[in-house]
């Protein structure tokens, strides 16, 4: 498909477009896929790039902050990172390519590049609704990713560490992972630059968590200054099913980050902890569709923001409950620390519910540090700026403290405390 770049078009957009005539002969794919990466984008180059007249980019005005797209990707070196927690399994990802060598007791593992060259990747390469750009985006240009299968009744005893590893240029990956029945398992999905290249990453995770399953999904978003990351995970909740999801924003220049929960199976509960790490002139988005299809299940959201210099946050919450997802129980917050009087945070919690035996509620809160706080711990000769770095790292480290693994706990507050002594 030969695609004209008109002068109605933006850098990006038309560097986008250029982009995919460069690509399409590379592209793995047979004709089921490549068509839907025709039809992609072309429905994106019609559409161009989201602006604020979209409502659910109303904040997060693409067409005008995405101002230019790498060409080159550079080199990331071919070995892995050390992993975020000792001993866990390591798959890494170098620049988009799979370490396809690499085994892990008890799962299935394989290339998502096969499956696009097969077309068994058709079926869920689509996008999920006319405003879904990064969902066309990654179907158009994704190369490569692991597809991951987990048998029933595993029980991984040490985390699994999933490292997407940028230096530049762009990096499009998708990560399938199916966890059958019964399977209790830690993953980590790690996204970080190596180099201060600046890169373009989309990325699509799709989730699918079977009956009675205990799963922790723990995501860390550590790019590059310079980088945009747009990041979307798709789950689908069976039942019985309980999912912890934490999500870590600490990193990029422009990052969206989705989250598409539908809670499907009856018994079901979502525990999703957020935490938003901005500094310099950032501008970080999570959106969530958080889907109650099916009675009896429950939900409780919860995202911490802390927000320095001229960085911007936005944080759009959707609970959708259905007709007959009677005594759903689903609760969301969102507290925000703006530390600066240039700092921006923009929060839009919204419940939409069709049923009426229901519990359902969200609150929002937007506050400096506690003077009463700062003045109790600096009577104690504690000085002003390490008083007020104490209060922020409690502030965001409470909610990573309900998970239950010691040594996952001091990772992720290492990862905290690292990017605060480097902002604040």
């Amino acid at each position: 498909m030969n695609m004209q770049t008109t002068s109605r078009q933006t850098t990006a957009e038309a560097a986008l477009i250029e982009a995919f005539n460069n690509q399409i002969g590379e592209l793995p794919g047979d004709g089921s896929v490549i068509a839907i990466r025709d039809r992609l984008l072309d429905d994106l180059k019609k559409a161009g790039l989201p602006t604020r007249r979209i409502e659910a980019w109303h904040y997060t005005d693409l067409k005008t902050l995405l101002r230019a797209i790498p060409e080159q990707a550079g080199d990331a070196g071919s070995e892995a990172r050390d992993p975020l927690v000792e001993e866990s399994s390591v798959l890494s990802v170098i620049q988009g390519v799979p370490n396809l060598k690499a085994s892990v007791d008890g799962l299935d593992i394989s290339g998502y590049a096969a499956q696009l060259s097969n077309g068994t990747a058709a079926i869920g390469l689509g996008a999920l609704g006319s405003d879904d750009t990064i969902g066309r985006i990654n179907g158009s240009f994704v190369r490569d990713g692991y597809v991951i299968e987990v048998a029933a009744e595993t029980a991984l005893e040490e985390p699994l560490e999933i490292q997407f590893v940028h230096a530049g240029g762009q990096t499009h990956t998708r990560l399938p992972v199916s966890f059958g029945a019964n399977v209790k398992a830690t993953v980590i999905e790690r996204h970080l630059a190596v180099t201060s290249d600046a890169a373009f990453v989309s990325h699509v995770s799709d989730v699918t968590v079977g009956e009675g399953t205990e799963l922790t999904w723990i995501i860390i978003q550590q790019q590059g200054a310079a980088d945009t990351h747009l990041g979307q995970i798709r789950v689908d909740l069976g039942a019985d099913a309980k999912l912890k999801l934490f999500v870590i924003n600490a990193g990029g220049k422009l990052v969206r980050q989705e989250l598409h929960i539908k809670v499907t199976g009856e018994g079901a509960d979502l525990t999703l902890r957020g935490i938003n790490l901005l500094g310099a002139e950032t501008h970080t988005d999570v959106t969530m569709v958080l889907g109650h299809n099916v009675p009896h299940t429950g939900s409780t959201d919860v995202i911490r923001n802390v927000v320095f210099d001229r960085a911007k946050g936005v944080f759009q919450g959707m609970i959708r409950v259905a007709p007959d997802a009677q005594k759903t129980d689903a609760r969301m917050a969102c507290n925000t620390l703006l530390m600066s009087d240039d700092a921006e945070f923009s929060m839009k919690p919204e419940l939409e519910i069709f049923a009426d035996d229901v519990q359902c509620g969200h609150g929002a809160t937007v506050a400096d540090i506690d003077d009463n706080h700062l003045y109790y711990m600096m009577a104690r000769g504690i000085p002003e700026n390490k008083a007020r770095a104490m209060l922020v790292n409690a502030f965001v480290a409470e909610i990573v403290e309900e998970l239950e693994d010691e040594a996952l706990v001091e990772s992720l507050e290492s990862v905290i405390s690292a990017w605060l002594e480097k902002h604040a």
